[in-house]
C-alpha cells in the first residue's frame, strides 16, 4: 500500500489506437495495474502530439483523430514499480515509459462514515395489479406505445410503472415473437406492470384501453406491502417518557 515517503512515478506515453491482444493497449494497461494492486492510475487523452515517428496526431485531421496520444501515470512504492515494470515493458511495443524518483508528502483517503440503520415505514393494504401486454413495435402518434402509456400514467399520478421487454412469446394470433441472429428486429413482446388503488387502476385501464389497438389488459386483486425507508433518524424518546 502506498504510504508517505519515497516513491516512484511512472508515466507511459502511447497512442490511442495501439492494440494489445485484441483490445486497446491503454485499457489493457489499466486493467493490469488494477489487478496488481497499484494504488491508483490515471489515463488522459491529449489534444495533439507527435513522437519518434514525426507524425502529428490531431483531431483537426480526421484520419489522425483516432490515434491521439494517451498518457498513463501512477505513483507507487519502489518495490511495487519493480514488480509491474517488466510486464509494462513487454506490453508497450510502440511508445515511451518514464520512471522518476518522487516523494509522497501527503496521502489522504476519505473513509466513508458508517450510515446508521434508518427506520422504515411499512404499509400493507389491498390493491389492484394492472398488466398490459403489447408488441414492441406498436406505436402511438409516432412514438413507442409503451413509452406513451408510461407518460400518460405519470400524468394520472399513478404511483409507479415498470416496463418489461420479453425475449420470446406469442399471442392470440399464434405468431411467435422472438429475437435471433437472423431476425434481430422482430416485434418482441412488452409488458407494463402497475400497482395502485382500485380507483387509480380503473382510471388508468380506461385510458390505456383507448390507446391499445392490439393487446391485452389484465387486472388482479393483490395484497400490497410497501416499505419506505426514512431519510432521517428518528430520535429516541426521553428515558422519563414523553412530556406532558
Amino acid at each position: 500500500m502506498l504510504s508517505k515517503g519515497p516513491a516512484k512515478k511512472v508515466t507511459i506515453f502511447i497512442n490511442e489506437d495501439t492494440q494489445h491482444h485484441m483490445t486497446a493497449l491503454h485499457d489493457a494497461i489499466m486493467t493490469f495495474l488494477m489487478s496488481k494492486g497499484v494504488s491508483g492510475a490515471t489515463a488522459t487523452r491529449a489534444y495533439s502530439g507527435f513522437g519518434a515517428h514525426q507524425m502529428l496526431h490531431t483531431p483537426k485531421i480526421e484520419v489522425m483523430s483516432y490515434s491521439l496520444p494517451i498518457r498513463i501515470e501512477f505513483v507507487e512504492r519502489p518495490e511495487k514499480v519493480d514488480e509491474v515494470l517488466p510486464t509494462l515493458y513487454e506490453m508497450v511495443t510502440d511508445g515511451l515509459i518514464e520512471v522518476q524518483d518522487t516523494t509522497v508528502v501527503k496521502l489522504a483517503r476519505k473513509t466513508p462514515k458508517p450510515q446508521p440503520q434508518l427506520p422504515h415505514e411499512r404499509v400493507q393494504r389491498r390493491a389492484v395489479l394492472l398488466r398490459v401486454f403489447m408488441g414492441e413495435a406498436d406505436r402511438w402518434h409516432g412514438e413507442p406505445l409503451y413509452d406513451a402509456i408510461v407518460k400518460r400514467l405519470r400524468m394520472l399520478e399513478v404511483s409507479g410503472a415498470t416496463v418489461y421487454r420479453g425475449i420470446l412469446g406469442y399471442g392470440a394470433k399464434g405468431h411467435e415473437h422472438k429475437r435471433s441472429f437472423f431476425h434481430p428486429m422482430r416485434d418482441l413482446p412488452v409488458m407494463i406492470s402497475v400497482i395502485d388503488t382500485e380507483e387509480k387502476i380503473a382510471e388508468a385501464a380506461q385510458v390505456i384501453e383507448g390507446m391499445l389497438e392490439d393487446g391485452l389488459i389484465v387486472l388482479s386483486e393483490v395484497e400490497m406491502i410497501r416499505l419506505v425507508r426514512s431519510h432521517t433518524v428518528t430520535e429516541a424518546p426521553d428515558a422519563a417518557g414523553p412530556s406532558r
